[in-house]
């Protein structure tokens, strides 16, 4: 969870043609399927495509982000730059010690050109038995959890031919000398 405070500020109201002061408010925000669903729900296309979010989308996610529903809508209009850094960090940020071995995953697989909404995260959910508590939890790590569980539950790559060779010349040449052999 990121906790992010904003300071109470003073307001011309052109109404009343008076100035008010707002109240200092904290914000506690997650980054999880179900903001990712709420957003989706509300603009109709996935969060997570490679398009650039207008402000007014930015926002709207860090409103669906909120956890406590009586949060004032003029609040998210008040953030700073400094608050929208550190939030856009706690999207961006890993939230796990588990890390791929990339090159090794793409050297052999397609690249999926799926477009990853929030259904399709919950499908994966389903489909690997992962429980919906996890629905709460940061996306990525949740993203991560459903990564691993395609890794382990996926069957045992075969070697290549060229691999096969390689290893096995690898081991005579060991063996020789370990055995201090020529052949």
């Amino acid at each position: 969870m990121l906790i992010i405070k904003i300071d109470a500020v003073e307001l011309f109201d052109e109404n009343s043609n008076e100035f008010i002061k707002t109240g200092a408010t904290t914000l506690h925000l997650e980054h999880s399927l179900v903001s990712l669903s709420k957003w989706e729900s509300t603009w109709e296309k996935p969060f997570l495509g490679s398009e650039e979010k207008t402000n007014e989308e930015t926002i709207d996610y860090i409103r669906c982000m909120t956890v406590s529903e009586d949060t004032p809508l003029d609040v998210y209009h008040r953030l700073s730059n400094e608050n929208i850094k550190k939030i856009s960090n706690y999207i961006d940020s890993k939230m796990s010690a588990t890390w791929f071995n990339e090159q090794h995953l793409n050297s052999s697989a397609r690249i999926n050109k799926e477009i990853i909404t929030a259904e399709i995260i919950y499908y994966w959910m389903i489909s690997l038995n992962i429980p919906f508590e996890c629905q709460y939890w940061h996306l990525n790590k949740l993203l991560t959890l459903i990564k691993v569980c395609n890794q382990k539950n996926a069957p045992e790559k075969k070697m290549g031919k060229q691999e096969l060779l390689s290893r096995n010349k690898a081991l005579n040449e060991a063996r020789r000398k370990q055995l201090n052999t020529k052949g």
